[in-house]
């Protein structure tokens, strides 16, 4: 899967950079006069914010509160402030906006506190690792309150710190496993934090000589306040077994993968919580892998499974079969993860939906209530291991809107955005992304897939392309309405060099007439590299 070569990259990159000790020291040198006076936090949950991946606990990505920021003035949308960071090439973070600070995990191993009207900096903590995960915000129990912010990074670590002033509260290394990670955000729900767990896997599985494979996907319930277990699930019950060998005589193990990359969605009022896993990495593929499952808040036991994909066994190194490696399943499946969360929607008359993009180009709509029975499916994309549907769909009251990735169709076809009416899944719009002038030295620039996260508001989506442009759509017909091409050099607040690149993996948040997003996400296959944080307004103008 794309996103996870993406992954290894990263990781990759962030162990090269400098060592710990260094790595802080450079990146603090040049901000130290980017420090904000002391202030109070206060109730950070008081006040409109986007807290965690999806803005809420059930990962709509809709931000009802989006102050000045309309359908009307979104034309007037206009860069109020960069802020680049140091000692990296990539902005692979999507920040969290609570209590008027920006939290952000960055590449050389750090989560910094921002404020999100100027920029400057009210703490940084170092990590052991890249923290991709967006960063959620949870009142401890106990007198005087407190408030925590919880992430995790790419070696399996979880962490929570205070959220006023960064002081480190724990931290616990969920999986031992040399491949495990957390990219999807941990979710804060009634002193819980629950934390899905991923793996790269299958892409270092490629190598003839590895033992391919024995990762097994996981969610894990800790105490807010300690990190302690409460409970752990595998998404695959029954650990790894030797199987045979392959053409080399090394030792293969199975079953494996179903990793689960995005963050959990809670279902209050059924007492669950929703997650999409990943693909299996041995044949034959779990019946967990592919699949969207349900499990109990209180003891993590599975209440339902729906895999909407079987038979999908894959790891990196099988796509070209004249060079297969010696550790590919006989049968190589599609590669059709789920990296979305699935998305919680109550409708008018009483129902509810659980709806989610896929790899395979198919949004899906399941009954919570009737063990997560297919109610509909729309195909989007055409689909394949780079997409169809990767990193986050988003969903108002009335529609789901699922953007497109399909990068393998090329800069003709690929990309594109749709709307779906949420109770009877007809397609509303679908809308392409207009053409640009492509580069022959440059193809990435003609190159428009929207694998990236997406976000709402009232009467406006937000997507972002590979090629660095942000759009804003309208919700009625899918007219453009306003692009931002992110992929430019800025000057910053804290006066470091930084440039735009690629949208890839993170979306753009929206809170209080505001609209905060990374650019620059680079990986194996091309990509423009980027560093920046971007803080968009409404101006004072006219519309546009």
């Amino acid at each position: 899967m794309r996103r996870r070569l993406s992954l290894l990259v990263l990781a990759a990159t962030a162990s090269l950079v400098l060592p710990a000790a260094a790595r802080q020291a450079s990146a603090q040198a040049p901000e130290e006069a980017r420090h904000c006076p002391a202030a109070p936090l206060g109730d950070p949950l008081a006040r409109p914010g986007w807290n965690g991946w999806g803005v809420d606990v059930v990962n709509s990505r809709f931000q009802p509160a989006a102050g000045a920021l309309t359908a009307g003035t979104v034309s007037r949308l206009e860069l109020k402030w960069a802020l680049g960071f140091p000692a990296q090439e990539f902005a692979a973070g999507q920040p969290s906006v609570v209590g008027g600070r920006i939290y952000l995990g960055t590449g050389p191993g750090a989560v910094y506190a921002f404020d999100a009207q100027s920029g400057c900096i009210h703490w940084r903590f170092p990590t052991h690792h890249v923290v991709r995960t967006s960063v959620s915000i949870g009142r401890l129990p106990g007198s005087p309150a407190r408030d925590a912010a919880f992430f995790g990074d790419l070696q399996a670590n979880v962490y929570a710190v205070d959220a006023e002033t960064g002081t480190h509260l724990w931290t616990k290394r969920l999986d031992l496993h040399p491949q495990a990670r957390i990219t999807g955000a941990p979710t804060f729900f009634d002193g819980r934090l629950y934390v899905p767990v991923s793996s790269l896997e299958e892409a270092v599985a490629s190598s003839p000589t590895y033992e391919c494979c024995t990762f097994r996907g996981q969610v894990w319930a800790l105490d807010a306040a300690t990190g302690q277990e409460i409970w752990r699930t595998y998404t695959i019950e029954s650990p790894a077994v030797a199987t045979k060998k392959n053409a080399r005589g090394v030792q293969q193990w199975g079953p494996a993968g179903a990793a689960v990359w995005n963050a959990p969605t809670i279902d209050a009022r059924r007492g669950v919580l929703y997650i999409g896993t990943g693909d299996g990495y041995t044949a034959p593929a779990a019946s967990t892998t592919d699949a969207i499952i349900a499990l109990d808040l209180k003891t993590g036991k599975k209440v339902w499974v729906n895999q909407l994909t079987p038979n999908d066994a894959w790891i990196g190194g099988c796509d070209d079969a004249s060079k297969r490696s010696l550790n590919c399943p006989d049968v190589v499946g599609p590669d059709f993860d789920f990296g979305q969360s699935p998305i919680l929607r109550d409708l008018p008359d009483g129902r509810s939906l659980l709806v989610v993009g896929q790899k395979s180009g198919i949004g899906w709509a399941l009954d919570p209530d009737r063990q997560g029975a297919i109610v509909w499916q729309e195909r989007a994309g055409k689909g394949s291991l780079r997409g169809g549907m990767l990193f986050g769909s988003a969903a108002d009251a009335a529609q789901v809107y699922f953007a497109v990735s399909d990068v393998p169709s090329g800069p003709a076809d690929a990309g594109g955005l749709a709307a779906v009416t949420m109770a009877t899944g007809t397609r509303a719009w679908f809308t392409r992304p207009p053409p640009v002038p492509c580069d022959t030295d440059d193809t990435t620039r003609c190159l428009q897939a929207q694998a990236a996260a997406i976000s709402a508001i009232p009467g406006v989506v937000f997507s972002g392309a590979t090629n660095g442009i942000l759009r804003a759509y309208s919700t009625v017909d899918g007219t453009i309405l306003w692009e931002h091409d992110t992929a430019r050099a800025y000057t910053t607040v804290n006066g470091l060099p930084a440039r735009g690149g690629r949208l890839y993996g993170p979306g753009p948040v929206i809170v209080d007439g505001a609209l905060y997003m990374t650019s620059g996400y680079a990986d194996t296959k091309g990509g423009k590299p980027g560093n920046v944080l971007l803080a968009f307004g409404v101006g004072s103008g006219p519309a546009k």
